[in-house]
Parts: structure tokens; C-alpha cells; sequence
């Protein structure tokens, strides 16, 4: 029966876990290669839930969510989106916290925020409620049907797509650290015309996720032809990626703006600077850094005085190489001494394995996984690799929640120094050469 239940624990510290609703639920997953097209674009009103599958209230939801979609069917459409999976999506529509509905009624651009109750028949009634207004709109003539027409002169700021030009070109984009994803059109291009609100309305969104670090230009290929010239443009609208110090690669993707915000946020990321190793210093590191994130990997180094600086540094370059190697997934890497934090080490069942040593926390669940392969590159590369697909044995953290910190000092980055012994003078001890005869 442990090896089941060992099973049975993995799943519950995995992060990326299946979705709560399937092609047999009256539900419609939504995601950026298609929201564009199911919703916006659709003359249908729309119930949209944004959720993570880890949240508990979005676990509540769901059976209530199904029943409100299979009594709505044909009336008012029904979807989900894995927001935890799709970010561009929930940031595009300003998700701040789970499960977050919205209403897509005349204005599909400026969704409503539905504030009402979680139980199937208030779902059903708030929906009703929408249709009612919807069409009482479409009666007095305020809202033109689709609201597509509305979509292509807003849901953003032209002025955040940055006009290029052949003299401009090298010094914003060339010079640049950050990244930049380009189009080159045609303005008698049909095509180039669709995409335009797409990509107005991407640059704003990756303007704001990014805080600037990803930037959309464009490019009128028919001006500045020696631009076009340099980059072989042969089609339009061409989309073109450009990082520092690298060869322009072409954008396959998709042309919705979902699609195209998602493509600049896996660029963010690959770009981004892997997150901060921290050592454990008090208890507020710990807790800010395992809320915060969704796994927490924890590294309990040998003592100083086993390894010296060198042989830590070695051990410290193993995680950040690995915490380089994880950084899209938003987890949190902490280290610490061993014998600093013995109540961290107790309740994470440490003891028994030696040091070097690592345990990977989901704070959310107090579930913890301890690495039993080698603490290298590899080992601990398959390690997350496993939790990361639903594999590997996970336990509850001892007590259920999270053990005391000691507050420590920080490590001066030296060889550790043995404690000097204090030395006696025993030159005016006279010692019987008889003594302990007896006890022996």
C-alpha cells in the first residue's frame, strides 16, 4: 500500500496539474489560440471563468460551473481558462486572484467583472440578467452586435507599438538589451490590416507584463526599404524576433493578440534574469519566498568547516545553474547550513540522508519532496523534473506547517575558523602517580 500512497502524494505537489474540466463538460476551454475567435469575435455572450487548478475555490467551483454551463446551452456560452497555464490571458484581462469571472457582453474589449454568487442558479441568474441588457442595447441601437468593429480602433495604445525606420532601426533595436518582436507590413496589405488592432492591443499587454522588456514595433517596409532589403522581407506582414547579439528569427506563431502576448512573455522569461538565491537568514525569507512561489527548492549545505568556501561556492554554482535552468516556473531557491536550522531539517526528515541535501516545499499544501539522487547538476535536474510531471514520492510537512527559523548571520563568503581552545597551565598541578589506580 506506501508505494500507492506515495503515488497519490506526488499529485498533490505537482504544479502543473490536468485541467478541471474535459470535452465532455458543457464548458469550453479557452486558451490564445483561440479566444479571439470564440469570443471576441463572437455575437455570443459569453461567461468566462479564469482559474489555477491548485485553488482550492476554483476546485470548489467547478461542479457549479458545469451545471450553470449545461443549463445555459444554446443561450449563453460557458468557458474556463487555465490562467496559471495561459497568463497572457489573465493579465491580458487584469486576473488578479482565483477563480475571476468575467462577462463578454457588447464590448468584448471591456469585460464586466461578475460579482455575484458561486452557486450554479446564481450563475445562471447573473447570466440572464447580462442577456436581458444585452439586448435591451441591441433594441436602442447602442451596441453594434459582434463588437469586432469597436475591437480594431481600441483595446489598446497606438502609441505603444514604436514606429521604425531605417534610421532609427539600429540604435533602438540593434543596441538593445531587450527584446523586440517586429513586424514589417504593407498599408495596402489586407492582412497587415487585420493584424493591426492585434498587435496594438499585444503591445500594450506586453508593455505592462514585461514592464518594458519586451517591445512591439512595426515597420512600413515600403518606406524604409533597406530595412526590408536587410531582413530579405519577401511577404507581409513579416514578424520578426531580434535579440541582442543574436540573428533575427522569425515569429511562426499565431496572430491573435493572446497568442502574440504569450509568445512575448515565453520571451520575458527566456530573457529574464534567473531568480535569487537566498540564504535562510530568518523567518521572514522562508515565508516570503515558499508563499510567493509555487514549489520552494531549499539546498541544506555541508558545515563550513567540512568544505570550505571553495567547496560551498561549488555547491552554491550547482543551484543557480539549476535555478537558471527553472526559472520560468516562478519557484523560489533558498539554502542554508547544516545544524542552522534543525527545526527546518527535523521536519523535512533530513537528518538520515547527509549533506549536501534539498527539498523541494509546496507551502500552498505542506508537501514536501527531498532529492535522493546525487546533488549535481543531473541529479538534481531529474529530481525536479519528476515533481514537475507528477512523478516522485512526496510526504506532509512535519506538523502541518512551517517549522521555526532560527534568526542567524549571514555567511561572510571565508573558510570557516575552528573555535580557539583555551589553554591551562598545568605546571603547578601535582598529580600522584597512584591517581585512578583504583577506578581503573
Amino acid at each position: 500500500m506506501r508505494p500507492l500512497l506515495l503515488g497519490v502524494l506526488g499529485c498533490s505537489l505537482v504544479l502543473s496539474v490536468h485541467a478541471m474540466y474535459s470535452s465532455s463538460d458543457d464548458v469550453i476551454e479557452l486558451k490564445p489560440s483561440n479566444f479571439n475567435r470564440e469570443v471576441i469575435q463572437s455575437d455570443s455572450l459569453w461567461l468566462v471563468e479564469f482559474y489555477a487548478p491548485w485553488c482550492g475555490h476554483c476546485q470548489s467551483l467547478a461542479p457549479e460551473w458545469k451545471k450553470a454551463a449545461t443549463a445555459l446551452k444554446g443561450i449563453v456560452k460557458v468557458g474556463a481558462v487555465d490562467a496559471d497555464q495561459h497568463k497572457s490571458l489573465g493579465g491580458q484581462y487584469g486576473v488578479r486572484g482565483f477563480p475571476t469571472i468575467k462577462i463578454f457582453g457588447a464590448n468584448k474589449n471591456k469585460p464586466e467583472e461578475y460579482q455575484g454568487g458561486r452557486s450554479s442558479q446564481a450563475i445562471v441568474d447573473g447570466a440572464m440578467n447580462a442577456l436581458r441588457t444585452l439586448v435591451k442595447e441591441r433594441l436602442s441601437g447602442k451596441s453594434g452586435g459582434s463588437g469586432y468593429s469597436k475591437q480594431q480602433s481600441g483595446g489598446g495604445d497606438k502609441k505603444d507599438v514604436i514606429e521604425l525606420t531605417d534610421d532609427n532601426f539600429d540604435k533602438l533595436v540593434l543596441e538593445s538589451e531587450d527584446v523586440w518582436m517586429v513586424e514589417f507590413f504593407a498599408p495596402w496589405c489586407g492582412h497587415c490590416k487585420n493584424l493591426e488592432p492585434e498587435w496594438t492591443a499585444a503591445a500594450t499587454a506586453v508593455k505592462e507584463q514585461t514592464k518594458g522588456k519586451v517591445h512591439l514595433g512595426a515597420v512600413d517596409a515600403t518606406v524604409h526599404q533597406v530595412l526590408a532589403s536587410r531582413y530579405e522581407i519577401r511577404g507581409f506582414p513579416t514578424i520578426k524576433i531580434f535579440r541582442k547579439g543574436e540573428e533575427p528569427e522569425v515569429y511562426q506563431g499565431g496572430r491573435s493578440r493572446g497568442d502574440i502576448i504569450e509568445k512575448a512573455l515565453d520571451l520575458f522569461s527566456d530573457n529574464a534574469a534567473p531568480p535569487e538565491l537566498l540564504e535562510i537568514l530568518n523567518e521572514d525569507i522562508l515565508k516570503n519566498t515558499c508563499e510567493d512561489s509555487q514549489l520552494c527548492i531549499i539546498g541544506v549545505l555541508p558545515h563550513i568547516l567540512d568544505t570550505g568556501a571553495a567547496g560551498r561556492n561549488g555547491y552554491l554554482e550547482v543551484m543557480m545553474k539549476m535555478a537558471d535552468k527553472y526559472k520560468k516556473k516562478s519557484w523560489g531557491w533558498l539554502w542554508t547550513e547544516a545544524g542552522a536550522q534543525m527545526e527546518l531539517e527535523a521536519s523535512l526528515g533530513i537528518g538520515g540522508f547527509g549533506y549536501p541535501a534539498m527539498a523541494a516545499i509546496n507551502a500552498r499544501k505542506m508537501k514536501f519532496a527531498l532529492l535522493r539522487g546525487s546533488f549535481s547538476e543531473t541529479g538534481i535536474h531529474e529530481f525536479l523534473r519528476e515533481l514537475s510531471v507528477g512523478r516522485g514520492s512526496t510526504a506532509t510537512l512535519g506538523g502541518g506547517t512551517m517549522p521555526k527559523i532560527n534568526t542567524v548571520e549571514a555567511w561572510d563568503g571565508k573558510d570557516g575558523q575552528l573555535p580557539v581552545e583555551e589553554e591551562y597551565d598545568l605546571s603547578d598541578v601535582d598529580l600522584d602517580d597512584d591517581f585512578g589506580k583504583d577506578e581503573l
